[in-house]
């Protein structure tokens, strides 16, 4: 029952959120939802002008319908998701990912109403994910969750009050480094999905059936999602969709008790949000010479020659790689090794 529930959950999310595209694509279109691309940006990319935006939607969806068909299925008899602290955190989980689509599809909407590539300001948003990153953290110690983290090599660890103020500071950073990693085709999807896998598998070696669930959503949800914006999308995910998955993330990462990893299988988010802090700095340092091309650092590639398809390869290939590499750390953590 574990197993089929685990991989029901990702048929579910992949076949709800592939077709839904069959209607949201078109009615994105019917409603004018296409998005303005930055003048900034490579050249090549103002042919995507009017492409429609908040696709999103199509993966939240389809994880939220994989989870209420399946997490029920894994509780044993006589158990609520109310006391089931696994249950809890896959509801608070996909509660906070909700809640950071909800800010994105604002972001979004502001950028469609005014036409234009500019939505919340960077503080509005801020403030926003703030508020959103401390609700997940005070719903897990609600439910029970303490400062107590696996640490590869070492094993359990209390770091006190540092580990809420270090989680949530992780969140709101990992959330937008994750939307960073959105920007074309197919990128954030194909990425998203490796380091999904990578935490469906943790979950199957811990047992832990809720978050296996959880995590095969996700990947069922961003694969189905690729059937439509792989290159030449058709639809993109906007702020809606980017800022939702980088809420799953961190939901997996913290609900298997090891969030550290997410640095490790997040390896691509974590370069992308990088080199936009190195631009930054360079360029203010040095009075307006750039280290980069262009940032997100995939847009560097893109202006060094490499097609969008090369790049969702590569970076999911890397993805891959650390995904082997978390899952080891994650076995020395859990002392499997």
């Amino acid at each position: 029952m574990d197993v089929f529930a685990i991989v029901l959950a990702a048929v579910i999310a992949f076949a709800v959120t592939a077709l839904l595209g069959k209607w949201m694509v078109p009615f994105l279109h019917k409603l004018n939802f296409g998005q303005t691309i930055r003048e900034v940006g490579p050249k090549w990319h103002q042919k995507k002008n009017g492409t429609p935006t908040m696709g999103g939607f199509m993966f939240m969806i389809g994880i939220l319908v994989a989870l209420a068909a399946c997490v029920p299925l894994t509780l044993e008899n006589g158990k609520t998701l109310s006391d089931d602290m696994v249950g809890t955190r896959v509801i608070g989980g996909y509660l906070m990912a909700l809640a950071f689509g909800a800010i994105g599809f604002l972001d979004d909407y502001i950028k469609v109403v005014k036409k234009r590539n500019l939505g919340l300001t960077v503080l509005q948003k801020l403030i926003l994910q703030c508020i959103v990153a401390g609700g997940f953290l005070l719903t897990m110690k609600l439910g029970g969750a303490t400062s107590v983290t696996m640490i590869p090599f070492v094993g359990p660890v209390d770091f006190g009050i540092w580990y809420w103020i270090v989680a949530f500071l992780g969140i709101v950073g990992m959330v937008n480094a994750v939307n960073f990693t959105d920007g074309i085709d197919g990128l954030n999807g194909s990425v998203t999905f490796f380091v999904a896998v990578f935490f469906m598998i943790i979950a199957g070696m811990l047992k832990s059936v809720g978050m296996g669930v959880f995590a095969a959503a996700c990947a069922g949800g961003c694969l189905g999602f690729l059937i439509w914006n792989f290159n030449p999308a058709k639809v993109f995910m906007g702020d809606t969709g980017s800022l939702f998955l980088g809420g799953m993330v961190c939901a997996m990462g913290f609900g298997l008790n090891i969030p550290i990893l997410i640095l490790v299988v997040g390896i691509i988010y974590i370069i992308e949000i990088l080199s936009v802090i190195l631009q930054v700095i360079y360029f203010k340092a040095t009075h307006g010479k750039r280290l980069f091309k262009m940032t997100p650092i995939h847009h560097s590639f893109e202006m060094r020659g490499w097609s969008e398809i090369k790049i969702c390869s590569v970076f999911s290939m890397i993805t891959a790689v650390a995904g082997v590499i978390a899952l080891l750390l994650a076995m020395s953590a859990y002392g499997v090794l």
